[in-house]
């Protein structure tokens, strides 16, 4: 088994097909979006591939080291919104298609309009895991 991260991007990625900021979407359309997701998660804990997930908001600074004794430095540079992780799932697969199948569908997961987003995700392997990847 090797873990695998999928990452869902606010912006950065290539367009998705419906692609409509969730801040534009009625109430009722983020439901059904948070509803898939844990429908998702819930069927890879019954298949022992799911190992954790988390939404985040787009609120976010960036912090550095600056020294010895000196404080973070909290001030730009700042990512562009279009950069910010929406949200990730750790998935703990058996192959890199299987990830790939996996990310596929959670792609899938509606969106404005209750139409799937077709939304692009970023699949990567754990640092150190043992990757099947062809790709």
């Amino acid at each position: 088994m090797a873990k695998y991260l999928l990452l869902k991007h606010y912006r950065g990625a290539p367009a998705a097909v419906n692609d409509v900021p969730m801040d534009q979407w009625e109430p009722d359309e983020v439901s059904a979006h948070l509803q898939y997701m844990r429908d998702f998660a819930t069927r890879l804990e019954g298949t022992g591939e799911f190992v954790d997930s988390q939404a985040l908001s787009p609120d976010g600074t960036f912090v550095r080291y600056d020294g010895e004794g000196r404080p973070p430095v909290t001030d730009g540079p700042f990512a562009e919104t279009k950069d910010l992780i929406a949200g990730w799932m750790v998935i703990d697969v058996e192959t890199y298609e299987r990830a790939l199948e996996l990310a596929g569908e959670l792609s899938a997961a509606p969106g404005a309009g209750g139409k799937p987003i077709h939304e692009w995700l970023e699949v990567r392997p754990f640092y150190g895991e043992q990757s099947t990847a062809t790709g």
